[in-house]
């Protein structure tokens, strides 16, 4: 063969193979699900390991229902900056914990019924729940997530709901199996023609309850758009957000892929999220 054929056939060897490998980027990057940020707890296993820690239903939820791929968030800003999360997902999932959101971060004084705190995880949250709402990258609050949207928008929360006249105690039963735990035990009224009616369907929903604290006073642009009978705040959105803000207070990611209520909100929350990830920037709430 001489230099010239060789090269040729060089070449075309090369520029076959640059394709093919081409062809394998574009094949996996359309394999690849969107990526969701699970906001994780600060938690110490048998009292003394100290690790980040998120419930295997939330992952559940994100992966079976959302359609997206879960990936454990370590909420302490020594290990990761709001900029780099923001750069790095398509959607955060705001969720549950024992910690509650500090007082100190909507104006008030700590006493012994605000409970135990996450310091690390106020840090994160926080900020990047206003990071989001200003770019539009979707996030689902839930339980504090949803504490910690109201309070990132400038709101209030009560430390205790069932020491208030009238309120009914929210908070998780203490015994039990986990199916009765998370058992549908309240009715939410939804408001007429809202967010949440139009995207389940339903002006009542049943839901399960397991928090202690609540929204006091709610934040700029906070629109609470469902309510427990007494009362309680337990759906709500932020008003004029390009992107999915939807948060709510009960626990949806239990049995999120059989509950007619918890199915719905995943869903959408995946749609968003995939929509994020192909480019389109929203233009609302859904």
């Amino acid at each position: 063969m001489n230099m010239r054929l060789r090269h040729a056939t060089l070449l075309r060897v090369w520029g076959l193979a640059a394709t093919v490998a081409r062809l394998h980027k574009i094949r996996a990057h359309r394999m690849t699900r969107p990526r969701v940020g699970i906001i994780g707890n600060s938690f110490l296993i048998n009292d003394q390991y100290p690790a980040h820690a998120g419930g295997t239903m939330n992952s559940e939820a994100v992966a079976e229902v959302a359609g997206c791929m879960p990936l454990l968030i370590p909420s302490d800003p020594r290990f990761l900056s709001v900029e780099e999360l923001l750069e790095s997902f398509d959607g955060f999932l705001l969720t549950g914990g024992r910690p509650n959101v500090h007082p100190q971060e909507y104006g008030e004084p700590e006493t012994e019924a605000h409970g135990a705190f996450d310091r690390a995880r106020d840090a994160i949250a926080l900020p990047l729940v206003r990071a989001c709402v200003e770019r539009g990258l979707p996030f689902f609050g839930i339980c504090r997530g949803f504490q910690e949207v109201n309070v990132a928008m400038g709101g209030t929360l009560y430390p205790e709901i069932r020491d208030l006249p009238g309120r009914m105690n929210h908070r998780m039963p203490p015994d039990g199996s986990l199916e009765e735990k998370f058992a549908l035990r309240h009715v939410v009224e939804l408001s007429e023609d809202g967010v949440f009616h139009q995207l389940l369907g339903a002006r009542e929903v049943m839901t399960n309850t397991l928090h202690g604290q609540g929204i006091k006073t709610p934040g700029a642009r906070i629109v609470i758009d469902g309510y427990a009978t007494d009362g309680t705040p337990e759906a709500t959105y932020v008003k004029d957000a390009p992107g999915f803000t939807l948060a709510v207070q009960w626990h949806p990611e239990w049995d999120a892929a059989n509950d007619p209520v918890s199915r719905p909100l995943f869903q959408a929350f995946g749609k968003a999220v995939h929509d994020w990830a192909a480019g389109e920037r929203p233009e609302g709430v859904l």
